[in-house]
């Protein structure tokens, strides 16, 4: 520990003026927001991390016959079903050519009792990224309903999912 840090006890009739004044100043940071940022296809997107629920290696798939092409199965995930669909679709993902992680993000009712859990195919998961309002761009492509704005990180973008439109253009199966 470095010799210029020393702790000074404040008097236990202190107030909470002395308190704020020991800690010094509070720094006009603006708010920050963390986001999971993955890869899917040749794009770049990202929950909040608050809605991510865990990240995945590639689990045990079962297909489901007549589904739509997007959806590429469903998995048991500690005893719940969940369905994993693949938003990269639109992009003609190679044939044989399987993502490597699986992001599972839960989208909470109103209630909590029914919380709706959706796994989205990721080729690759790029980290976790703290961002300030700054870097939240409130525009997406409009051929990308599913997104709500951009992120920019590490001089890149990536497409802000919103959960609730992701489910309207990609319904997962009703179990």
């Amino acid at each position: 520990m470095s010799d210029d840090f020393h702790l000074e006890p404040l008097p236990a009739d202190a107030e909470t003026g002395d308190l704020l004044e020991a800690l010094g100043p509070i720094d006009d940071r603006p708010p920050e927001s963390q986001y999971c940022v993955f890869r899917s296809g040749r794009e770049r997107f990202c929950l909040p991390v608050l809605d991510v629920e865990e990240v995945l290696e590639w689990p045990l798939v079962t297909k489901l016959p007549m589904s739509p092409a997007y959806l590429l199965g469903i998995f048991n995930l500690r005893g719940v079903i969940v369905a994993l669909i693949d938003i990269a679709i639109t992009e003609g993902r190679r044939p044989g050519l399987l993502p490597k992680h699986v992001v599972v993000a839960s989208l909470r009712s109103e209630n909590h009792q029914e919380d709706v859990r959706i796994a989205i195919a990721s080729d690759e998961v790029i980290g976790t990224y703290s961002v300030k309002n700054e870097d939240f761009l409130e525009q997406a492509p409009e051929n990308v309903p599913h997104c709500v704005g951009m992120l920019r990180h590490d001089d890149r973008l990536a497409l802000v999912i919103d959960l609730r439109r992701l489910l309207e253009v990609f319904p997962g199966p009703s179990i």
